[in-house]
Protein backbone atom coordinates (compact mmCIF):
# COMPACT_ATOMS: atom_id res chain seq x y z
CA UNK A 1 0.00 0.00 0.00
CA UNK A 2 0.75 3.55 -0.72
CA UNK A 3 2.07 5.93 2.38
CA UNK A 4 -0.80 8.03 1.58
CA UNK A 5 -3.45 4.70 1.61
CA UNK A 6 -1.32 3.70 5.22
CA UNK A 7 -2.30 6.88 6.67
CA UNK A 8 -5.39 6.96 6.12
CA UNK A 9 -6.03 3.57 7.07
CA UNK A 10 -4.31 4.47 10.21
CA UNK A 11 -6.13 7.69 10.70
CA UNK A 12 -9.42 5.88 10.60
CA UNK A 13 -8.56 2.96 13.03
CA UNK A 14 -6.93 5.74 15.77
CA UNK A 15 -10.23 7.01 15.01
CA UNK A 16 -12.86 4.30 15.70
CA UNK A 17 -10.59 3.01 18.49
CA UNK A 18 -11.04 6.76 20.21
CA UNK A 19 -14.94 6.17 19.57
CA UNK A 20 -15.15 2.70 20.68
CA UNK A 21 -13.36 2.37 23.91
CA UNK A 22 -15.58 4.42 26.22
CA UNK A 23 -18.65 2.69 24.58
CA UNK A 24 -17.35 -0.35 25.75
CA UNK A 25 -15.52 0.63 28.54
CA UNK A 26 -12.15 -0.85 27.43
CA UNK A 27 -8.97 0.72 27.38
CA UNK A 28 -8.05 2.88 24.10
CA UNK A 29 -4.71 0.75 23.27
CA UNK A 30 -6.61 -2.27 23.46
CA UNK A 31 -9.29 -1.26 21.16
CA UNK A 32 -6.26 -0.41 19.00
CA UNK A 33 -4.82 -3.44 19.03
CA UNK A 34 -7.50 -5.27 18.16
CA UNK A 35 -8.35 -3.30 15.35
CA UNK A 36 -4.64 -3.76 14.09
CA UNK A 37 -5.25 -7.70 14.35
CA UNK A 38 -8.43 -7.92 12.63
CA UNK A 39 -7.28 -5.76 9.96
CA UNK A 40 -4.16 -7.98 9.51
CA UNK A 41 -6.49 -10.96 8.19
CA UNK A 42 -6.94 -8.84 5.13
CA UNK A 43 -3.87 -10.05 2.60
CA UNK A 44 -3.19 -6.67 1.60
CA UNK A 45 -3.08 -4.89 4.40
CA UNK A 46 -0.68 -7.50 6.47
CA UNK A 47 2.32 -6.68 4.26
CA UNK A 48 2.46 -2.93 6.26
CA UNK A 49 5.08 -4.15 8.38
CA UNK A 50 6.67 -2.04 11.00
CA UNK A 51 10.65 -1.29 10.20
CA UNK A 52 12.14 -1.39 13.62
CA UNK A 53 13.97 2.42 12.88
CA UNK A 54 10.33 3.72 12.92
CA UNK A 55 9.76 2.77 16.18
CA UNK A 56 13.38 3.44 17.35
CA UNK A 57 13.81 6.80 15.62
CA UNK A 58 10.62 8.13 14.69
CA UNK A 59 7.86 6.64 17.60
CA UNK A 60 10.16 6.46 20.54
CA UNK A 61 11.87 9.90 20.92
CA UNK A 62 8.73 12.17 20.74
CA UNK A 63 6.62 9.39 23.53
CA UNK A 64 9.60 8.70 25.87
CA UNK A 65 10.03 12.49 25.73
CA UNK A 66 6.75 13.47 26.75
CA UNK A 67 6.67 11.06 29.18
CA UNK A 68 10.10 12.47 30.91
CA UNK A 69 8.77 15.74 30.96
CA UNK A 70 4.68 14.68 32.73
CA UNK A 71 7.34 12.35 35.26
CA UNK A 72 7.15 13.70 39.02
CA UNK A 73 10.97 14.55 39.87
CA UNK A 74 10.20 14.45 43.64
CA UNK A 75 8.61 10.76 43.06
CA UNK A 76 11.59 9.78 40.72
CA UNK A 77 14.03 10.80 43.54
CA UNK A 78 12.05 9.65 46.67
CA UNK A 79 11.58 6.28 44.79
CA UNK A 80 15.34 5.60 43.23
CA UNK A 81 15.63 2.43 46.27
CA UNK A 82 12.68 0.80 44.01
CA UNK A 83 13.37 2.20 40.57
CA UNK A 84 17.30 1.77 40.31
CA UNK A 85 17.02 -2.34 41.04
CA UNK A 86 13.63 -2.62 39.34
CA UNK A 87 15.13 -1.48 35.75
CA UNK A 88 18.68 -3.08 36.24
CA UNK A 89 18.55 -6.34 38.06
CA UNK A 90 14.83 -7.04 37.41
CA UNK A 91 15.74 -6.73 33.33
CA UNK A 92 18.29 -8.96 33.39
CA UNK A 93 16.55 -11.60 35.71
CA UNK A 94 13.68 -10.93 33.14
CA UNK A 95 15.78 -12.01 30.59
CA UNK A 96 17.94 -14.82 31.72
CA UNK A 97 14.84 -16.67 32.83
CA UNK A 98 12.89 -16.31 29.55
CA UNK A 99 15.62 -17.54 27.71
CA UNK A 100 16.24 -20.43 29.93
CA UNK A 101 12.74 -21.45 29.35
CA UNK A 102 13.55 -20.82 25.40
CA UNK A 103 15.70 -23.38 25.69
CA UNK A 104 13.71 -25.93 26.96
CA UNK A 105 11.75 -25.30 24.11
CA UNK A 106 14.44 -26.12 21.65
CA UNK A 107 15.67 -22.86 21.04
CA UNK A 108 19.43 -22.28 20.90
CA UNK A 109 20.94 -20.04 23.37
CA UNK A 110 21.45 -17.02 21.68
CA UNK A 111 18.50 -16.53 20.26
CA UNK A 112 16.95 -17.60 23.48
CA UNK A 113 19.04 -14.79 25.32
CA UNK A 114 18.08 -12.23 22.31
CA UNK A 115 14.06 -13.07 23.14
CA UNK A 116 14.88 -12.48 26.95
CA UNK A 117 16.24 -9.25 26.35
CA UNK A 118 13.76 -8.36 23.65
CA UNK A 119 10.63 -9.03 26.24
CA UNK A 120 12.22 -8.26 29.80
CA UNK A 121 11.63 -4.53 30.01
CA UNK A 122 7.85 -3.04 30.51
CA UNK A 123 7.62 -0.53 27.96
CA UNK A 124 6.68 3.41 28.77
CA UNK A 125 4.12 3.82 26.57
CA UNK A 126 1.79 1.07 27.49
CA UNK A 127 1.89 1.51 31.05
CA UNK A 128 1.26 5.20 30.58
CA UNK A 129 -1.50 4.33 28.72
CA UNK A 130 -3.03 1.33 30.14
CA UNK A 131 -2.06 2.37 34.06
CA UNK A 132 -3.55 5.66 34.78
CA UNK A 133 -6.22 4.18 36.90
CA UNK A 134 -3.51 3.00 39.15
CA UNK A 135 -3.04 5.34 42.62
CA UNK A 136 -0.76 8.50 41.57
CA UNK A 137 2.36 7.10 43.62
CA UNK A 138 2.49 3.03 42.04
CA UNK A 139 2.01 4.86 38.28
CA UNK A 140 4.59 7.18 38.82
CA UNK A 141 7.17 4.25 40.13
CA UNK A 142 6.12 2.34 37.28
CA UNK A 143 5.86 5.16 34.91
CA UNK A 144 10.02 5.95 36.10
CA UNK A 145 11.05 2.14 35.65
CA UNK A 146 9.66 1.43 32.36
CA UNK A 147 11.37 5.00 31.43
CA UNK A 148 14.73 3.34 32.46
CA UNK A 149 14.68 -0.32 32.03
CA UNK A 150 15.18 0.31 28.04
CA UNK A 151 18.51 0.91 28.43
CA UNK A 152 19.16 -2.39 30.67
CA UNK A 153 17.39 -4.40 27.78
CA UNK A 154 19.53 -2.81 24.94
CA UNK A 155 22.54 -3.59 26.24
CA UNK A 156 21.83 -7.04 26.83
CA UNK A 157 20.44 -7.13 23.43
CA UNK A 158 23.76 -5.71 22.21
CA UNK A 159 25.71 -8.36 24.44
CA UNK A 160 23.61 -11.19 22.80
CA UNK A 161 23.64 -10.32 19.12
CA UNK A 162 27.25 -9.99 19.43
CA UNK A 163 27.05 -13.74 20.95
CA UNK A 164 24.69 -14.99 18.28
CA UNK A 165 26.53 -13.16 14.88
CA UNK A 166 29.72 -15.07 16.17
CA UNK A 167 32.06 -12.08 17.64
CA UNK A 168 34.42 -12.22 20.55
CA UNK A 169 32.45 -11.43 23.88
CA UNK A 170 34.73 -11.06 27.47
CA UNK A 171 33.98 -9.45 30.49
CA UNK A 172 35.86 -6.17 29.59
CA UNK A 173 34.02 -6.35 26.23
CA UNK A 174 30.59 -6.52 28.38
CA UNK A 175 31.83 -3.94 31.06
CA UNK A 176 32.70 -1.62 28.20
CA UNK A 177 29.28 -2.03 26.33
CA UNK A 178 27.91 -1.23 29.92
CA UNK A 179 29.58 1.90 30.74
CA UNK A 180 29.52 3.37 27.01
CA UNK A 181 25.72 2.47 26.72
CA UNK A 182 24.69 4.57 30.26
CA UNK A 183 27.61 7.02 30.45
CA UNK A 184 27.38 7.92 26.89
CA UNK A 185 23.35 7.85 27.09
CA UNK A 186 23.72 10.50 30.65
CA UNK A 187 26.10 12.71 29.58
CA UNK A 188 24.50 12.78 25.98
CA UNK A 189 20.93 13.95 27.03
CA UNK A 190 22.75 16.03 29.90
CA UNK A 191 24.77 18.60 26.44
CA UNK A 192 21.88 18.30 24.53
CA UNK A 193 19.29 19.80 27.21
CA UNK A 194 22.25 21.95 28.39
CA UNK A 195 22.16 23.50 25.01
CA UNK A 196 18.58 23.46 24.88
CA UNK A 197 18.39 25.56 28.06
CA UNK A 198 21.04 28.42 26.72
CA UNK A 199 18.83 28.71 23.38
CA UNK A 200 15.28 28.77 25.29
CA UNK A 201 16.42 31.37 27.57
CA UNK A 202 17.04 33.74 24.57
CA UNK A 203 13.51 33.01 22.99
CA UNK A 204 10.34 34.83 23.54
CA UNK A 205 8.68 33.47 20.68
CA UNK A 206 6.03 30.64 21.67
CA UNK A 207 6.79 28.63 18.17
CA UNK A 208 10.09 29.17 18.40
CA UNK A 209 10.38 27.83 21.79
CA UNK A 210 8.36 24.68 20.80
CA UNK A 211 10.35 23.50 17.87
CA UNK A 212 13.27 24.07 19.43
CA UNK A 213 11.74 21.85 22.17
CA UNK A 214 10.18 19.17 19.71
CA UNK A 215 14.20 19.41 18.52
CA UNK A 216 15.47 18.16 21.58
CA UNK A 217 14.66 14.01 21.90
CA UNK A 218 15.14 13.80 18.22
CA UNK A 219 19.08 15.50 19.14
CA UNK A 220 19.55 13.85 22.01
CA UNK A 221 19.38 10.04 20.95
CA UNK A 222 20.85 11.22 17.28
CA UNK A 223 24.43 12.14 19.54
CA UNK A 224 24.06 8.93 21.85
CA UNK A 225 23.30 7.32 18.33
CA UNK A 226 26.66 8.10 16.90
CA UNK A 227 28.87 7.34 20.02
CA UNK A 228 27.17 3.68 19.71
CA UNK A 229 25.19 4.70 23.61
CA UNK A 230 21.82 4.49 24.44
CA UNK A 231 19.32 6.88 22.54
CA UNK A 232 16.89 6.08 25.17
CA UNK A 233 18.55 6.71 28.17
CA UNK A 234 19.89 10.26 26.59
CA UNK A 235 16.16 11.23 25.65
CA UNK A 236 14.82 9.91 29.31
CA UNK A 237 18.01 12.71 31.12
CA UNK A 238 16.89 15.25 28.46
CA UNK A 239 13.14 15.13 29.36
CA UNK A 240 14.08 14.98 33.29
CA UNK A 241 16.35 18.02 32.79
CA UNK A 242 13.89 19.76 30.51
CA UNK A 243 11.20 19.37 33.16
CA UNK A 244 12.92 20.68 36.00
CA UNK A 245 14.07 24.00 34.01
CA UNK A 246 10.95 24.39 32.13
CA UNK A 247 8.86 27.39 33.87
CA UNK A 248 11.93 29.64 33.89
CA UNK A 249 12.97 29.17 30.05
CA UNK A 250 9.25 29.14 28.41
CA UNK A 251 6.48 31.51 28.23
CA UNK A 252 2.93 31.35 29.45
CA UNK A 253 2.00 31.01 25.83
CA UNK A 254 4.35 28.44 24.72
CA UNK A 255 3.57 26.28 27.53
CA UNK A 256 0.23 26.56 26.76
CA UNK A 257 0.64 26.03 23.03
CA UNK A 258 2.50 22.85 24.14
CA UNK A 259 0.32 21.37 26.46
CA UNK A 260 -2.66 21.62 24.24
CA UNK A 261 -0.42 20.56 21.22
CA UNK A 262 2.13 17.25 22.79
CA UNK A 263 -0.58 14.77 24.35
CA UNK A 264 -2.60 15.27 20.97
CA UNK A 265 0.84 14.25 19.07
CA UNK A 266 1.46 11.48 21.48
CA UNK A 267 -1.68 10.01 21.83
CA UNK A 268 -1.84 9.88 17.57
CA UNK A 269 1.73 8.58 17.55
CA UNK A 270 0.78 5.79 20.24
CA UNK A 271 -2.96 4.81 18.98
CA UNK A 272 -1.45 3.95 15.27
CA UNK A 273 1.51 2.47 17.05
CA UNK A 274 -0.60 -0.23 18.83
CA UNK A 275 -2.61 -0.44 15.43
CA UNK A 276 0.62 -1.13 13.33
CA UNK A 277 1.77 -3.70 16.45
CA UNK A 278 -1.51 -5.42 15.59
CA UNK A 279 -0.94 -6.12 12.04
CA UNK A 280 2.58 -7.01 12.74
CA UNK A 281 1.12 -10.01 15.04
CA UNK A 282 -1.01 -11.40 12.15
CA UNK A 283 2.27 -10.65 9.45
CA UNK A 284 4.68 -13.33 11.53
CA UNK A 285 1.77 -15.52 12.34
CA UNK A 286 1.40 -16.01 8.63
CA UNK A 287 5.19 -15.92 8.04
CA UNK A 288 5.47 -19.33 10.38
CA UNK A 289 4.66 -23.05 8.95
CA UNK A 290 1.60 -24.62 10.37
CA UNK A 291 3.85 -27.32 12.30
CA UNK A 292 6.04 -24.90 14.31
CA UNK A 293 2.64 -22.84 15.25
CA UNK A 294 1.43 -24.64 18.31
CA UNK A 295 5.46 -24.80 19.84
CA UNK A 296 5.70 -21.36 19.49
CA UNK A 297 2.36 -20.70 21.35
CA UNK A 298 3.15 -22.69 24.08
CA UNK A 299 6.44 -20.97 24.68
CA UNK A 300 4.64 -17.81 24.60
CA UNK A 301 2.69 -18.14 27.28
CA UNK A 302 5.24 -20.25 28.73
CA UNK A 303 7.42 -16.50 28.35
CA UNK A 304 4.77 -14.35 29.75
CA UNK A 305 4.01 -16.71 32.54
CA UNK A 306 8.16 -16.17 33.80
CA UNK A 307 7.50 -12.36 33.37
CA UNK A 308 4.83 -12.24 35.77
CA UNK A 309 6.71 -14.60 38.48
CA UNK A 310 9.92 -13.38 38.01
CA UNK A 311 8.34 -9.75 38.50
CA UNK A 312 6.65 -10.92 42.02
CA UNK A 313 9.26 -12.87 43.20
CA UNK A 314 11.94 -9.82 42.41
CA UNK A 315 10.16 -7.31 44.47
CA UNK A 316 9.29 -10.30 47.16
CA UNK A 317 13.05 -10.61 47.49
CA UNK A 318 13.70 -7.01 47.20
CA UNK A 319 11.15 -5.76 49.78
CA UNK A 320 13.31 -5.95 53.23
CA UNK A 321 16.06 -3.36 50.73
CA UNK A 322 13.31 -1.06 49.95
CA UNK A 323 10.99 -0.44 53.09
CA UNK A 324 9.09 2.61 52.54
CA UNK A 325 10.37 5.51 54.85
CA UNK A 326 6.97 6.59 56.00
CA UNK A 327 6.23 3.06 58.09
CA UNK A 328 3.16 4.97 59.17
CA UNK A 329 1.66 4.26 56.02
CA UNK A 330 2.38 0.70 55.95
CA UNK A 331 0.76 0.21 59.39
CA UNK A 332 -2.41 2.40 58.08
CA UNK A 333 -2.50 0.88 55.06
CA UNK A 334 -3.43 -2.66 56.65
CA UNK A 335 -0.41 -5.63 57.11
CA UNK A 336 -1.81 -7.41 53.07
CA UNK A 337 -1.09 -4.21 51.30
CA UNK A 338 2.60 -4.23 50.71
CA UNK A 339 2.15 -7.87 49.09
CA UNK A 340 -1.50 -6.38 46.98
CA UNK A 341 0.75 -3.79 45.74
CA UNK A 342 3.42 -6.10 44.50
CA UNK A 343 0.57 -8.03 42.96
CA UNK A 344 -0.65 -5.19 41.06
CA UNK A 345 2.49 -3.63 40.25
CA UNK A 346 3.18 -7.13 38.23
CA UNK A 347 0.29 -7.14 36.09
CA UNK A 348 0.90 -3.75 35.78
CA UNK A 349 4.46 -4.54 34.12
CA UNK A 350 3.05 -3.94 29.89
CA UNK A 351 5.22 -5.27 26.96
CA UNK A 352 5.08 -2.97 24.08
CA UNK A 353 7.06 -1.18 20.97
CA UNK A 354 10.26 -0.79 22.17
CA UNK A 355 10.38 -4.89 22.90
CA UNK A 356 8.61 -5.82 18.82
CA UNK A 357 11.26 -2.96 17.66
CA UNK A 358 14.20 -4.91 19.55
CA UNK A 359 12.51 -8.35 18.34
CA UNK A 360 12.66 -6.93 14.42
CA UNK A 361 16.11 -5.53 14.72
CA UNK A 362 17.44 -8.80 15.15
CA UNK A 363 19.92 -9.53 12.16
CA UNK A 364 18.77 -12.50 9.26
CA UNK A 365 21.79 -13.61 8.83
CA UNK A 366 25.48 -14.58 10.96
CA UNK A 367 28.72 -12.93 9.69
CA UNK A 368 29.20 -16.35 8.01
CA UNK A 369 26.66 -15.22 5.87
CA UNK A 370 24.35 -18.05 7.50
CA UNK A 371 20.62 -17.70 8.38
CA UNK A 372 20.44 -16.45 12.64
CA UNK A 373 18.63 -19.32 13.50
CA UNK A 374 15.32 -18.81 15.93
CA UNK A 375 14.93 -15.00 14.52
CA UNK A 376 11.37 -15.91 13.21
CA UNK A 377 10.78 -17.55 16.91
CA UNK A 378 11.98 -14.45 18.59
CA UNK A 379 10.35 -12.17 16.69
CA UNK A 380 6.73 -14.69 16.72
CA UNK A 381 7.13 -15.08 20.43
CA UNK A 382 7.75 -11.43 21.28
CA UNK A 383 5.05 -10.24 19.65
CA UNK A 384 2.94 -12.66 21.66
CA UNK A 385 3.99 -11.62 24.97
CA UNK A 386 3.07 -8.44 23.73
CA UNK A 387 -0.37 -9.45 22.95
CA UNK A 388 -1.02 -11.46 26.48
CA UNK A 389 0.20 -8.55 28.10
CA UNK A 390 -2.14 -6.01 26.71
CA UNK A 391 -5.32 -8.46 26.07
CA UNK A 392 -5.31 -10.18 29.50
CA UNK A 393 -3.07 -8.09 31.82
CA UNK A 394 -5.05 -5.21 30.50
CA UNK A 395 -8.41 -6.17 31.22
CA UNK A 396 -7.52 -8.02 34.50
CA UNK A 397 -5.55 -5.03 35.95
CA UNK A 398 -8.89 -2.77 36.91
CA UNK A 399 -10.30 -5.53 39.05
CA UNK A 400 -7.19 -6.03 40.84
CA UNK A 401 -6.90 -2.62 41.86
CA UNK A 402 -10.12 -2.57 42.90
CA UNK A 403 -9.14 -5.79 45.00
CA UNK A 404 -6.13 -4.80 46.41
CA UNK A 405 -7.86 -1.87 47.87
CA UNK A 406 -4.70 0.56 47.55
CA UNK A 407 -4.26 3.56 49.86
CA UNK A 408 -5.82 6.31 48.20
CA UNK A 409 -4.09 9.67 46.73
CA UNK A 410 -4.88 12.21 49.43
CA UNK A 411 -2.12 14.05 49.47
CA UNK A 412 -2.43 15.15 46.51
CA UNK A 413 -5.49 17.22 47.25
CA UNK A 414 -3.19 18.13 50.57
CA UNK A 415 -0.60 19.56 48.80
CA UNK A 416 -2.49 21.70 45.82
CA UNK A 417 -4.40 23.04 48.98
CA UNK A 418 -1.18 23.99 50.38
CA UNK A 419 -0.11 25.14 47.74
CA UNK A 420 -2.85 27.62 46.94
CA UNK A 421 -2.95 28.85 50.27
CA UNK A 422 0.99 30.23 50.45
CA UNK A 423 1.33 31.50 47.31
CA UNK A 424 -1.99 33.22 47.85
CA UNK A 425 -1.04 34.40 51.35
CA UNK A 426 3.05 35.51 49.77
CA UNK A 427 1.30 37.96 46.95
CA UNK A 428 -1.04 39.53 49.85
CA UNK A 429 2.07 39.88 51.73
CA UNK A 430 3.89 41.50 49.33
CA UNK A 431 1.02 43.43 47.55
CA UNK A 432 2.15 46.76 49.18
CA UNK A 433 5.94 46.18 47.79
CA UNK A 434 4.43 45.16 44.14
CA UNK A 435 1.74 48.47 44.35
CA UNK A 436 4.45 50.72 45.30
CA UNK A 437 6.77 49.31 42.64
CA UNK A 438 4.52 49.80 39.86
CA UNK A 439 2.85 53.13 40.93
CA UNK A 440 -0.86 51.70 41.80
CA UNK A 441 -3.25 53.74 43.20
CA UNK A 442 -4.50 52.93 46.88
CA UNK A 443 -7.74 52.34 45.37
CA UNK A 444 -6.74 49.40 42.78
CA UNK A 445 -4.49 48.17 45.42
CA UNK A 446 -6.81 47.87 48.28
CA UNK A 447 -9.29 45.93 45.82
CA UNK A 448 -6.47 43.76 44.64
CA UNK A 449 -6.07 43.20 48.39
CA UNK A 450 -9.49 42.43 49.41
CA UNK A 451 -10.02 39.86 46.12
CA UNK A 452 -6.73 38.07 47.33
CA UNK A 453 -8.33 37.43 51.19
CA UNK A 454 -11.39 36.57 49.62
CA UNK A 455 -9.06 33.81 47.83
CA UNK A 456 -7.09 32.62 50.87
CA UNK A 457 -10.76 32.52 52.86
CA UNK A 458 -12.48 29.91 49.81
CA UNK A 459 -9.02 27.97 49.73
CA UNK A 460 -8.83 27.96 53.64
CA UNK A 461 -12.79 26.64 53.24
CA UNK A 462 -12.45 24.19 50.84
CA UNK A 463 -9.55 22.48 52.73
CA UNK A 464 -11.51 22.80 55.92
CA UNK A 465 -14.71 21.44 54.01
CA UNK A 466 -12.62 18.60 52.51
CA UNK A 467 -11.22 17.47 55.57
CA UNK A 468 -14.40 17.54 57.96
CA UNK A 469 -16.28 16.01 55.19
CA UNK A 470 -13.33 12.96 54.82
CA UNK A 471 -14.16 13.00 58.83
CA UNK A 472 -17.68 12.95 59.44
CA UNK A 473 -17.72 10.52 55.55
CA UNK A 474 -20.19 7.79 57.93
CA UNK A 475 -22.03 10.18 59.90
CA UNK A 476 -23.23 12.16 56.93
CA UNK A 477 -24.25 9.01 55.07
CA UNK A 478 -26.49 7.80 57.94
CA UNK A 479 -28.10 11.47 58.28
CA UNK A 480 -28.71 11.92 54.43
CA UNK A 481 -31.35 9.35 54.65
CA UNK A 482 -32.93 10.43 57.90
CA UNK A 483 -33.44 14.20 57.35
CA UNK A 484 -35.20 16.23 54.37
CA UNK A 485 -33.88 19.55 54.02
CA UNK A 486 -37.13 22.12 54.18
CA UNK A 487 -38.12 23.70 50.83
CA UNK A 488 -37.17 27.38 51.43
CA UNK A 489 -39.58 29.92 50.99
CA UNK A 490 -39.93 31.99 47.66
CA UNK A 491 -38.64 35.71 48.84
CA UNK A 492 -38.29 36.77 45.07
CA UNK A 493 -34.23 36.56 45.17
CA UNK A 494 -32.48 34.76 42.87
CA UNK A 495 -29.57 31.85 43.20
CA UNK A 496 -26.84 32.12 41.09
CA UNK A 497 -23.81 29.49 40.88
CA UNK A 498 -20.39 29.87 40.56
CA UNK A 499 -17.03 28.57 40.93
CA UNK A 500 -16.97 29.77 44.48
CA UNK A 501 -20.72 28.59 45.80
CA UNK A 502 -24.07 30.29 45.83
CA UNK A 503 -24.48 33.88 45.25
CA UNK A 504 -27.92 35.18 46.55
CA UNK A 505 -28.79 38.31 44.67
CA UNK A 506 -31.97 40.36 43.39
CA UNK A 507 -34.41 38.98 41.33
CA UNK A 508 -35.09 41.42 38.39
CA UNK A 509 -38.43 40.19 37.76
CA UNK A 510 -39.35 40.32 41.23
CA UNK A 511 -38.18 44.15 41.83
CA UNK A 512 -40.40 45.21 38.65
CA UNK A 513 -37.57 45.77 36.38
CA UNK A 514 -36.73 44.32 32.86
CA UNK A 515 -33.20 42.98 32.88
CA UNK A 516 -32.66 43.70 29.18
CA UNK A 517 -34.27 47.23 29.68
CA UNK A 518 -32.00 47.97 32.27
CA UNK A 519 -28.82 47.19 30.46
CA UNK A 520 -30.02 49.32 27.64
CA UNK A 521 -30.54 52.25 29.97
CA UNK A 522 -27.19 51.54 31.79
CA UNK A 523 -25.68 51.42 28.13
CA UNK A 524 -27.57 54.74 26.60
CA UNK A 525 -27.49 56.72 30.14
CA UNK A 526 -26.49 60.66 29.66
CA UNK A 527 -25.32 60.19 33.79
CA UNK A 528 -22.16 58.19 32.56
CA UNK A 529 -19.28 60.27 30.84
CA UNK A 530 -17.63 57.34 28.79
CA UNK A 531 -14.69 59.69 27.71
CA UNK A 532 -13.43 59.91 30.86
CA UNK A 533 -10.39 57.91 31.49
CA UNK A 534 -10.49 56.91 35.42
CA UNK A 535 -12.20 53.64 34.40
CA UNK A 536 -9.29 52.74 32.14
CA UNK A 537 -6.69 53.99 34.26
CA UNK A 538 -7.96 51.92 37.35
CA UNK A 539 -8.29 48.98 34.64
CA UNK A 540 -5.02 49.24 33.62
CA UNK A 541 -3.51 49.57 36.84
CA UNK A 542 -5.52 46.40 37.90
CA UNK A 543 -4.16 44.16 34.85
CA UNK A 544 -0.57 45.50 35.37
CA UNK A 545 -1.32 44.57 39.42
CA UNK A 546 -2.54 41.32 39.01
CA UNK A 547 0.66 40.34 36.18
CA UNK A 548 3.17 41.17 38.78
CA UNK A 549 1.57 39.02 41.69
CA UNK A 550 1.18 36.31 39.08
CA UNK A 551 4.74 36.71 38.77
CA UNK A 552 5.32 36.72 42.83
CA UNK A 553 2.85 33.40 42.71
CA UNK A 554 4.91 31.70 40.22
CA UNK A 555 8.49 32.64 42.21
CA UNK A 556 6.66 31.43 45.14
CA UNK A 557 5.63 28.11 43.48
CA UNK A 558 8.83 27.21 42.15
CA UNK A 559 10.52 27.29 45.51
CA UNK A 560 8.07 24.99 47.21
CA UNK A 561 8.69 22.46 43.97
CA UNK A 562 12.46 23.38 44.45
CA UNK A 563 12.28 22.14 48.18
CA UNK A 564 10.18 19.32 47.64
CA UNK A 565 7.08 20.68 49.72
CA UNK A 566 4.93 20.17 46.62
CA UNK A 567 4.85 17.98 43.79
CA UNK A 568 6.34 18.36 40.16
CA UNK A 569 3.13 17.91 38.34
CA UNK A 570 0.92 19.36 41.05
CA UNK A 571 3.19 22.47 40.82
CA UNK A 572 2.72 22.39 36.50
CA UNK A 573 -0.99 21.89 37.21
CA UNK A 574 -1.22 25.08 39.61
CA UNK A 575 1.53 27.02 36.95
CA UNK A 576 -1.23 25.94 33.84
CA UNK A 577 -4.00 27.81 35.61
CA UNK A 578 -1.85 30.83 36.34
CA UNK A 579 -1.01 30.86 32.80
CA UNK A 580 -4.38 30.70 31.84
CA UNK A 581 -5.14 34.05 34.05
CA UNK A 582 -1.76 36.41 32.16
CA UNK A 583 -2.86 34.80 28.93
CA UNK A 584 -6.35 36.76 30.08
CA UNK A 585 -4.82 39.73 31.25
CA UNK A 586 -2.84 40.02 28.42
CA UNK A 587 -5.58 39.76 26.27
CA UNK A 588 -4.00 37.80 23.27
CA UNK A 589 -1.23 35.38 22.93
CA UNK A 590 1.38 36.23 21.41
CA UNK A 591 2.40 33.38 19.00
CA UNK A 592 4.65 36.32 16.31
Amino acid sequence: MEGLEVTVLLGLSVLAGTILAPRLRVATPLVLLVIGLVLGFVAALRHIELPPETVLLLFLPVMLFWESLTTSLRGVRRSLRYIIPMSTLLVVASAFAVAWVATLFGLPWPAAMILGAAVAPPDATAVAALGRLLPQRTFMKLKAESLTNDGTALVLYAIAISVALGDTVTGWSITATVLVSYLGGAIAGIVIAALAYLALRRMRNALSINVTLLLVPFTAFLLAELVNASGVLAVVFAGLIIAWALPRITTAASRRTAMAAWPFGVYLLNGALFVLIGLEVQLVLHEISPTEVWGLVLLTVAAWAALLVVRYVFQLLMAPFSRPRTPALTARSGPGSLNRARIVSTMAGFRGAVSLAIALSVPLTTSSGQPLVGRDAVVFVTAGVIVLSLLVQGPLLPAIVRWAKLPSDDWAADEIELAQRTISGAAIAALDDIAAEHGISDEVRERARQDGYDMLELANARAFARAQATADADQIAQLEGMVAAPSAPDTGAQTVVDGAGPVVGLNPAAAGVDAATSLTMLAASTGIDLTQRSPLVRFEEMTRLKLALLDRKREVLLRLRREGTVDDLLARRLEAHMDAEELRLSGYDDLD
